[in-house]
């Protein structure tokens, strides 16, 4: 059995696995077995009202009128609330950390920018009441073009989606359009490497799908306050996110969260607490504002859909020299976290190989689609797949074990990555190594006496010259190359250089003294800490 870094990793994890084979009561692990565990929607506070939203029917419209003389004539209902009662209507949620524009209003207003966005809210006695209240409130739409792709959003006269950001992506530093890497001469490398190979991989958008939905209960309390049950992941976010839509101090509310039923990300966008509060605040009364179960599937925020294109150079003895990577992620109508997910993206890049001539831009896109939002993983998950199947794949076309092939190009202790860093505690060869084994995968000697502790750094740790790129404008999707995946390595010409993509320019200097954007805080990108 080989042993895992235990040496490198002793203060930060326990490799004895003392839990194993005994059993560890869990703090909740009753709760949960005897179905008593308290969640958010297990309050009934009395004099309860219900909050229901009008949806939009349209992907992108503007809206000429809204109608709700029917609605407010309904049986049971107490407020009608409309973006203009609320008193910041625009709000991101990274903007609290200052990376980022407000640009998602709680209510829309003049556009609606997908199926599903919020327009009116309804508080009534019962569900019932406010579902038929719902119901006959009049939407008057001007119907605009809308945009569903991610790389039709960003071609000339594309339907503007978020006017916050014309040009249908999200601007990093005020400036750039894009997140980019370079290292070396990926072109160059890629001209003279003996197999080229470029696929795309298209990822759908996933819906997170709690047993609990989203939702919220807001409450007056003594002192002007307000006490809110909530499901959130993220309840300090949510605190200061309600505190800036509701234009008041953050010990306005006291939020009690607890036992989530189910989150994996779905739940950090603050979605119902806002206009519950809101809500509480018109009625005087406690309100509750649930998802149901549809609009949990069709308008809770999903995990966004990435679009990825990565071309190899690789050489016959199995050393991939060069990779050049695009990637788009589809943020929806909003930005909501797909701008830092495009952040972790390029900071992982091109995943744990070491690879002498790195290229790589990554896009934040507008589309007239869902909000997406975070969903484990998000920014790196998706990558990890395309860069692993191009790895087999790569394994496939040089007549290599798929396994032997990742020992051979992983990490080293020393090696320099692409983002112009050591690396350091590497541990990739091992993992490989220890799975082959479990799987009972043959590896040849040689690769069984690798090590991520020796034969790294040197010529590996050279940062290798680097050319500026030539223009500003954004590069085009390459056409997807098709080849064989036999054993035997076909006889492949090689690929004359082509004309390198000219993006826009290269960011500041990564370590602002006071930076306006707050990006200090990802210490994916940056090296700080949170």
């Amino acid at each position: 059995m080989l042993e895992l870094r235990k040496d490198i990793f002793a203060d930060e994890r326990d490799d004895n696995l003392k839990e194993i084979g005994k059993g560890t009561q869990r703090q909740d692990m009753l709760g949960h077995v005897t179905g008593t565990s308290s969640y958010f929607n297990d309050h009934k506070l009395q004099g309860m009202l219900h909050l229901k939203v009008v949806r939009s029917t349209q992907a992108h419209a503007r809206i000429r009128r809204i109608d709700t003389t029917e609605a407010e004539r309904s049986a049971g209902v107490r407020r009608i609330i409309r973006g203009a009662d609320v008193p910041v209507n625009l709000n991101t949620l990274l903007s609290l950390i200052n990376f980022g524009k407000d640009d998602e209003p709680s209510l829309a207003v003049d556009k609606v920018r997908y199926k599903g966005e919020p327009i009116v809210a309804i508080v009534a006695d019962s569900e019932r009441e406010a579902f038929e209240a719902v119901a006959k409130v009049k939407v008057d739409y001007e119907p605009l073009a809308a945009v569903f792709d991610v790389e039709d959003a960003l071609k000339p006269g594309a339907p503007v989606v978020n006017e916050t950001y014309p040009k249908n992506t999200f601007t990093y530093h005020e400036t750039y359009d894009h997140q980019r890497l370079r290292f070396g001469d990926a072109d160059a490398a890629l001209a003279t490497a003996d197999h080229v190979l470029e696929q795309r991989y298209q990822m759908s958008p996933i819906e997170h799908a709690p047993t609990e939905t989203n939702g919220a209960i807001a409450a007056p309390d003594t002192n002007g306050r307000y006490v809110v049950y909530t499901s959130t992941q993220a309840l300090f976010f949510s605190v200061d996110t309600c505190a800036k839509i509701l234009d008041v101090p953050s010990n306005t509310f006291h939020f009690i969260g607890g036992t989530v039923g189910g989150g994996f990300g779905g739940k950090v966008d603050t979605l119902t607490e806002p206009l519950a509060i809101l809500g509480a605040m018109l009625t005087g009364r406690p309100v509750r504002y649930v998802f149901g179960r549809e609009e949990e599937m069709q308008y809770g925020p999903p995990r966004g859909a990435e679009r990825i294109y990565v071309k190899d150079g690789v050489m016959r003895d199995g050393r991939v020299v060069a990779r050049k990577i695009r990637c788009y992620f589809d943020s929806g109508a909003y930005t909501r976290l797909s701008s830092y997910a495009a952040v972790k993206c390029a900071a992982h890049l091109p995943g744990p190989y070491t690879i002498p001539n790195v290229y790589g831009d990554v896009y934040c896109v507008f589309t007239n689609r869902t909000p997406a939002t975070a969903m484990r993983g998000f920014g790196v998950t998706a990558m990890d797949f395309a860069i692993e199947c191009q790895m087999d794949k790569l394994a496939h076309l040089v007549n290599m074990d798929p396994m032997e092939f990742r020992i051979l190009n992983a990490y080293r202790d020393g090696d320099m990555k692409a983002h112009r860093r050591a690396a350091k505690n590497t541990a990739l060869i091992e993992c490989v190594q220890v799975a082959a084994e479990k799987a009972k995968w043959p590896l040849r000697e040689e690769f069984k006496r690798a090590s991520s502790r020796k034969d790294g750094g040197g010529s590996r740790a050279v940062i290798p010259p680097t050319p500026a790129d030539s223009s500003r404008a954004r590069p085009t999707a390459p056409a997807q190359q098709r080849t064989s995946y036999d054993r035997l390595p076909p006889t492949v010409t090689r690929e004359p250089p082509r004309e390198p993509p000219p993006p826009t320019p290269p960011p500041p200097s990564p370590r602002p003294a006071a930076p306006a954007h707050g990006a200090t805080r990802f210490s994916s990108v940056f090296g700080r800490r949170r």
